[in-house]
Formats: structure tokens, C-alpha cells, sequence
């Protein structure tokens, strides 16, 4: 398992913020993880292959 920052979820997905949050909440991407404290990060086998699920609904 591998976790990236929000930034590197925004770098690779090219979503804005607010997209994200959006996705989010209505459970159309996956959660962010909390390590503690402030800390957020996102689990980067999740985020891809919600990005090779985009790709597979584009090809269908």
C-alpha cells in the first residue's frame, strides 16, 4: 500500500478541490484515509483504479 497527498490526487486525476469533495461525498471516488492529526492522505492503488474505471466506462 502506497499513500499520496492531496495535491498528487489533484495532480493526477486533474480535479479541482471542490470536484473532489463532491466525488466524495456522494461516494463516486474513494475516501481519504486520517493518520492522525491533520493528517489526510489517499491510498494511490484506490485512486488509480477509480482512474482506470473512468477509462473503462469511456470504452464501453
Amino acid at each position: 500500500m502506497q499513500f499520496i497527498t492531496l495535491t498528487e490526487v489533484l495532480d493526477k486525476t486533474a480535479l479541482t478541490y471542490s470536484t473532489l469533495n463532491r466525488l466524495i461525498k456522494n461516494r463516486q471516488f474513494p475516501d481519504k484515509v486520517h493518520l492522525g492529526g491533520t493528517l489526510y492522505l489517499w491510498d494511490r492503488h484506490e485512486v488509480d483504479g477509480w482512474m482506470e474505471q473512468k477509462i473503462t466506462e469511456r470504452d464501453a
